[in-house]
């Protein structure tokens, strides 16, 4: 019987390296695409400033940037070029990143996916949106396309951030919580695996609101999480707010602590994308620790030993939340 550290590759947590080589037999490096989307909170339909913490770039600053837009197949070849002095795997994870990636027309949506599912080193593809843009359309395309391409996946992440509804309206989110659990169940139905985006540290949250949101994603049919740092970004709401001295980022500590936290909160089938993030140094503005990302991680694992911490240990509490 295979166990969990087994499973897990020696770390104490389901991480997505950990799933890659389970499911894939060797790890899967993303490329992240510029689709050159746009977003209903940014062409003003919802509003047209974006979420409070959103960068220029829509969350997409790592992506190939090209405009106009460049043809997936070339943005995918310069991708490529930045993983030549690998050594591990040979298939990648096209990511379409920038801005909110099912918000075009299916002509166009169909187009860019295509092009990157018949890339030969291309395992499959991960669609970063909103579930407010999960329209029955675009669920359909997904479902054609998942049969249509059997040996490549097809994930969805989509941008919950928080469960709290004053904190959803503090940052613009644009959508109320049910919105995004009929996404969820919308894209299930169809077998598209969901990664679902937490932001940890949102201004006026309490610890105790965070792991709520953690938890929250245990008693639902969620694929992965990717649990962020909220960064306070140069030109954007949010580092207005925060050079007014209206809320203060989180130190390295607490941010180690809520990560132990979410973890031994979180269910331990849910695969862990991402544990920290690392925006481009010449936009972050708070938490600066947050650009050392190697050192994050290797705190945080660090003290995972040493306090006995692992996905999923606080689980069969009496139902209370566990903070470290």
């Amino acid at each position: 019987m295979l166990t969990n550290e087994t499973l897990w590759h020696g770390k104490p947590y389901y991480s997505l390296d950990a799933y890659c080589k389970n499911t894939y037999h060797e790890k899967l490096y993303k490329i992240a695409l510029d689709a050159g989307m746009t977003c209903p909170n940014r062409d003003g339909t919802l509003d047209t400033r974006g979420c409070i913490f959103c960068s220029e770039g829509g969350s997409g600053d790592f992506a190939v940037r090209s405009h106009p837009v460049r043809p997936m197949k070339d943005q995918i070849a310069e991708g490529l070029s930045l993983f030549r002095e690998k050594k591990t795997g040979s298939r990648f994870i096209a990511y379409f990143q920038a801005y909110t990636n099912t918000y075009a027309p299916l002509s166009y949506l169909r187009a860019i996916y295509t092009e990157a599912l018949e890339e030969p080193c291309i395992a499959g593809i991960s669609i970063a949106t909103r579930p407010d843009c999960i329209t029955e359309g675009v669920l359909s395309l997904l479902a054609r396309l998942r049969h249509q391409y059997p040996d490549k996946f097809i994930w969805v992440e989509l941008g919950l951030q928080t469960i709290h509804e004053e904190t959803a309206a503090f940052i613009r989110r644009g959508y109320p919580l049910s919105v995004f659990d009929a996404a969820l169940s919308k894209l299930n139905a169809i077998g598209i695996p969901v990664v679902v985006h937490l932001i940890l540290g949102l201004p006026g949250e309490t610890d105790q609101q965070i792991l709520q949101s953690v938890s929250y994603l245990n008693d639902r049919p969620v694929f992965g999480v990717k649990l962020q740092l909220l960064h306070v970004l140069k030109n954007t709401d949010l580092a207005e707010y925060y050079a007014q001295g209206k809320f203060e980022a989180l130190t390295k500590e607490h941010y180690i602590r809520l990560l132990l936290s979410s973890i031994g909160c979180l269910s331990p089938d849910i695969v862990i994308h991402r544990l920290t993030g690392d925006g481009p140094k010449e936009q972050v503005i708070a938490p600066l620790f947050s650009l050392n990302k190697r050192d994050v991680l290797n705190t945080f694992h660090q003290e995972c030993r040493q306090k006995s911490i692992w996905q999923g240990k606080f689980l069969h509490d009496t139902g209370t939340i566990d903070f470290i």
